[in-house]
């Protein structure tokens, strides 16, 4: 049995293609279950963000298994199989865990150490759960990745100072304009995208801040904790005309800043600058904006490219943080080891309760004379001896499972109690 992952990220694949491989979050459990279904796949679970999709599975053959995640990745992206292969990565067994461990951790985002994709890797880990696609293999890798991630951020620097796509994007904006001091900056959305975005420009100061959101409510929740304004996406078209900056990150699936929108509203007038980042996936900003004379778009490929200049500043961090990637790597390699040995310990207990039960049931006659009591304390002490002499052969058919010598002895212990 292999675990493998086979996947697109922001490093093997260009937006315009990993945009259309990014499952929406309402349709991702539907996905999972039908792909946990497929004759080559024993458990799933699809991790899609802006900056990847990937997909974990638990198999018995390598090469059946790759097949048929390829086949699904080009029946959600509509991309033959010619057009999607050369963009695709695929790692298994402790390559699959490890490289899992650095995602948890950060090594291998957009921004080095960014924090929201430990939160993301455990929302793809219960969805698969829910839809009954990820069990026991699947559950402990992902439950150990999340662990290292965790252990990453708290003994580490690698989260320090930069470490979102959404604080990102504010610094690159600030970057390109300078002081946001009365500056009118449109956020797109307020799902966590957007509240990133809200929070962090909220903290930076000076700019006024509007929300725009299908939801009223979100809108109008967001926009009071960041001191701005809300209105619904019946006036954003209203909003881009006033505003100097336009950060839409709505995960809506089509564009939502569409040329026609922004040609509208900034006509008829000497219109200032108007500078807008699209950090969803898929895109919210039609490409043909940035022609529009005044209109700069920036994308997620262009907040790639600006956040490499912040890596040193957190580089220094990355090697300690693989240090704890191999430990929890380690880690897990010794538990999955062990839980290969359960059964065959399970196996032996079990032998050795139906000699003990067998035994009581033959020496029955001779309890007679014992009370309530006097039967509960021989149960309990025949328990006690069957635990105490399997204790030892236990711990080490599960310590040394994997090795040689976890081999001979697990053969020799099915072999001595007949254990088929």
């Amino acid at each position: 049995m292999s675990i493998l992952v086979i996947g697109v990220n922001h490093r093997s694949s260009p937006v315009a293609l990993l945009e259309r491989l990014t499952l929406a979050p309402d349709t991702l459990g539907k996905a999972v279950a039908g792909l946990a279904q497929r004759d080559n796949i024993r458990e799933a679970v699809v991790l899609s963000t802006c900056n990847r999709t990937e997909v974990y599975v638990v198999a018995e053959l390598f090469h059946g298994a790759y097949g048929d995640v390829r086949d699904f990745l080009c029946e959600i992206s509509d991309l033959s199989v010619d057009e999607l292969t050369p963009h695709l990565y695929s790692q298994h067994d402790s390559a699959a865990v490890a490289h899992l461990f650095e995602v948890a951790a950060g090594l291998d985002s957009v921004v080095l150490g960014e924090g929201e994709i430990l939160g993301q890797v455990r929302t793809a880990w219960e969805t698969a759960q829910l839809e009954g696609a990820a069990r026991s293999s699947l559950n402990l890798l992902f439950r150990s990745s999340i662990e290292a991630g965790k252990r990453a951020r708290s003994e580490t620097g690698i989260s320090r100072g930069t470490a979102s796509i959404s604080h990102a994007a504010v610094e690159m904006i600030t970057d390109v304009i300078g002081d946001l001091t009365g500056k009118r900056v449109a956020v797109i959305g307020a799902g966590s995208m957007g509240e990133g975005v809200a929070v962090a420009l909220h903290r930076a100061g000076g700019a006024t801040i509007t929300v725009v959101n299908r939801s009223p409510e979100r809108g109008a929740a967001l926009a009071e904790r960041v001191d701005g304004e809300t209105v619904g996406f019946e006036k954003l078209a209203d909003i881009v005309a006033v505003s100097d900056v336009v950060v839409a990150g709505t995960g809506a699936g089509d564009p939502v800043i569409t040329t026609g929108l922004v040609a509208r509203a900034r006509s008829g007038s000497d219109s200032d600058p108007l500078h807008i980042v699209d950090i969803g996936l898929p895109r919210d900003v039609e490409p043909e904006v940035g022609a529009l004379g005044g209109v700069t778009v920036f994308d997620l490929d262009d907040l790639s490219a600006w956040a490499d200049r912040g890596l040193a500043d957190r580089a220094g961090e990355a090697d300690r943080v693989r240090s704890i990637v191999n430990e929890e790597v380690e880690a897990f390699a010794v538990e999955s080891t062990a839980r290969q040995a359960a059964p065959l310990v399970a196996s032996m207990h079990e032998a050795a309760e139906r000699v003990r039960s067998s035994e009581l049931d033959r020496f029955a006659k001779r309890f007679n004379d014992l009370d309530e009591s006097g039967r509960a304390a021989v149960d309990a002490l025949t328990k006690a001896i069957i635990a105490k002499l399997l204790h030892e052969p236990s711990v080490r058919l599960k310590g040394q499972a994997g090795t040689p010598q976890g081999d001979r002895n697990a053969a020799a212990v099915r072999d001595l109690f007949d254990l088929s």
